[in-house]
């Protein structure tokens, strides 16, 4: 490091953040570093403030001062690894990044890490920004959401990726459209829908669209392609006050090799390991954060809680958290370093994700942080006190595994793979699941999902219907990807919008609105959220139909007053004289089928009555006649 020129500064970084930044519990340092309006020496300008402790110098270059390293230097801050600076009669919408001096000489020009606007891609540079002055108009929206833990509501999460959900006939910035377009067209399709949230991909901002923004140069910066921070704010208020939650995709995994951001920041690694089978993802080409540097977990958590309570995001889910769990994860044997006890746990980022889930459950009002985590790791959504991670809840990898292995399979073939559709209900209970048909799942020659069903077109569409339906009934919060709602036939490509002429042609509109239905009927009925994770709210009528491939199941509301009994057939196969066991005498409203999807509210004459016939272990069953890859949800009292 630099000879350290000052031992105080010029007062806008105190000793107390410097203590807590380098011991990584300085949860506001957002509002430190980067780049800020400030008055100094009742001089009005921009207060810079950068980590870099290899750098031997560093200037502020932008194009106020024609990119010159030597105009405005940075000063060393003590013991720190900080360095500041104050550029006087300097305001909000000027380009710059770091010059920073290696301890070779060599010259780096590095975005700032903690800019919150980024240039336009493909150009790299941070832009000064005043995130002050945004009116929010979601009080209502927050006061709920601080008093429900959303595990106990509904969450059925619609993903997005903006910049090809649609697409403007423009030429400028590529047709994306803005952050405001996008707020007022989405929302609209949301609530017609019937989700709750939404879930963006691609967010921070990132050089290659191709990366979708998994690999993130501007971790406090919203992507320039679609507006500024304030119209993202925008964004995230309006949906608020349609009663639409927002979750966006956040990346703690890796980060990009590219010359202007993190990697190698001062000349030494820095964010990453030092080591590069720590360091170093093979498969992605990516660098891995120091999970061990106080600085880096502070970026990271500050980072988390940044976007939760500057921009009013409900919740994160966290990207391959897998690869930031396993020391050997895409790596051979001797192409990793053991923990210190001799195993393959990454001790530090277990600890880390402890720290982040424990910070934001007291400080985050009820905020979700999600794990996309493709393992058996146990206790995921278990709280640290209890040696868990501390997630609020974690994407169920294996039954979209296994669901969409059965759904691809010929009807014929379906009886020998039944266990592929009851296995995810021995487990359900062990973390708080949501289930998952991401973007991962139709792209890559995976194909989308109408792609992936068998039959003819027609057969295609019914397969995809009864399979919502068991997505739906089955526990555990969904996800779905857009397009997939409507039948999409093409794969997803972020360079194109989607087909959304599909969604008005006869087949599509017939699929969008049954999952419509789907969606209004999972909000109408608490049954199918309220004991998502416990077998209290859950129980199998019968299993075992292999060689009907038939599941019949009920999910019981917390009163056991208002339960839904589904039966759902598998095959092409009409099964006029089908038979369910029910638990009670009574009366079973239909309220969907296949045919008619959400039945009216309070409609009456769809009600079976039930007979003393013992069927699947219960005293009494009722007549359940079956079209081919027929539906049938009854309503029923306790």
């Amino acid at each position: 490091m630099a000879e350290e020129k000052m031992e105080v500064g010029i007062g806008f970084i105190t000793e107390v953040d410097r203590y807590l930044f380098n011991n990584g519990k300085h949860y506001e340092i957002y509002e430190k570093l980067g780049a800020h309006p400030w008055t100094y020496q009742e001089e009005e300008g921009m207060y810079f403030a950068v980590w870099a402790p290899h750098a031997i110098q560093i200037g502020v270059v932008g194009d106020f001062n024609g990119w010159n390293p030597d105009l405005n230097p940075m000063t060393c801050l003590a013991k720190s690894g900080l360095w500041e600076a104050f550029i006087p009669n300097l305001g909000a919408g000027a380009l710059y990044k770091y010059a920073i001096t290696t301890e070779t000489g060599k010259l780096l020009f590095k975005a700032d890490p903690y800019a919150f606007e980024a240039e336009y891609r493909p150009q790299t540079a941070s832009v000064t920004t005043d995130l002050s002055g945004f009116v929010w108009n979601d009080k209502k929206w927050m006061e709920k959401r601080k008093k429900q833990d959303p595990m106990d509501g509904p969450v059925s999460i619609y993903e997005v990726h903006i910049g090809s959900w649609r697409k403007k006939n423009r030429e400028e910035k590529d047709g994306f459209y803005t952050y405001v377009e996008a707020a007022h067209e989405l929302s609209e399709y949301i609530i017609e829908m019937g989700y709750t949230h939404v879930e963006l991909l691609g967010i921070a901002e990132h050089p290659y669209d191709g990366s979708w923004g998994y690999q993130v140069t501007g971790y406090f910066a919203p992507t320039s392609r679609y507006g500024t921070p304030k119209e993202f704010m925008y964004f995230i208020d309006y949906m608020h006050q349609k009663g639409i939650g927002v979750i966006l995709d956040w990346v703690p995994a890796h980060f990009p090799k590219d010359a202007h951001g993190l990697s190698d920041f001062d000349g030494k690694p820095c964010y990453q390991y030092a080591d590069p089978g720590k360091g170093e993802h093979p498969d992605w080409g990516t660098k891995v954060f120091d999970y061990s540097k106080y600085e880096v977990d502070n970026f990271l958590i500050a980072n988390a809680l940044y976007w939760v309570e500057k921009y009013h995001v409900d919740g994160l889910r966290v990207d391959a958290v897998a690869s930031m769990l396993y020391l050997d994860y895409g790596r051979a044997d001797g192409e990793w370093i053991p923990n210190k006890n001799g195993g393959n746990e990454n001790l530090e980022a277990i600890e880390f994700f402890k720290h982040l889930n424990s910070v934001v459950k007291k400080r985050g009002d009820n905020a979700m942080i999600i794990a996309e985590e493709s393992t058996a790791w146990p206790k995921v959504t278990d709280s640290p006190e209890h040696g868990g991670l501390g997630f609020t809840s974690k994407w169920n990898m294996g039954w979209m595994h296994d669901f969409l292995e059965y759904m691809k399979l010929d009807p014929y073939f379906r009886k020998y793979n039944h266990h592929k559709m009851t296995f995810g209900l021995t487990y359900f209970t062990s973390e708080k699941y949501i289930l998952v048909l991401s973007h991962d799942e139709v792209v890559h020659l995976k194909s989308s999902m109408i792609e992936k069903m068998p039959g003819l077109l027609e057969d295609k569409f019914s397969n995809l219907k009864v399979g919502y339906t068991f997505m739906l009934g089955h526990p555990g919060k969904k996800l779905l990807f857009m397009g997939q709602d409507f039948g999409q036939f093409h794969e997803w490509d972020e360079k194109v919008a989607l087909d959304w002429h599909l969604a008005d042609e006869p087949l599509g509109e017939e699929l969008k609105n049954y999952v419509k239905d789907l969606l209004h009927l999972y909000q109408e009925y608490p049954a199918l959220y309220e004991k998502d994770y416990d077998w209290e709210g859950f129980s199998w009528i019968n299993a075992n139909d292999n060689e009907h491939s038939i599941f019949s199941f009920i999910r019981y509301s917390a009163d056991k007053k208002n339960n839904l009994l589904f039966v759902l057939n598998f095959t092409p196969v009409e099964r006029k004289d089908y038979r369910a066991g029910v638990p009670k005498k009574g009366s079973y409203q239909l309220v969907f089928d296949e045919t008619h999807g959400l039945y009216e509210s309070g409609k009456k004459a769809n009600t079976v009555l039930s007979e003393e016939i013992k069927w699947d272990g219960q005293n009494n069953s009722i007549s359940c006649p079956l079209k081919p890859y027929g539906v049938a949800v009854y309503h029923f009292k306790g």
